[in-house]
């Protein structure tokens, strides 16, 4: 499998959380790789600041 870097965007970022959500009854727990992910797209979007 290749290797291939892609932006982590606003519409990746809801899958990752929804899933994850659904494992946690409902909630994303802090520094989970979905709360991770989150902060990445904001800082990517310039949200994060």
């Amino acid at each position: 499998m290749a290797n291939k870097s892609r932006p982590m965007t606003k519409e990746a970022t809801s899958r990752i959380q929804s899933a994850t959500a659904r494992q946690n009854g409902g909630t994303v727990p802090k520094g989970s790789f979905a709360a991770r992910a989150q902060s990445t797209a904001d800082r990517k979007t310039g949200k994060g600041k």
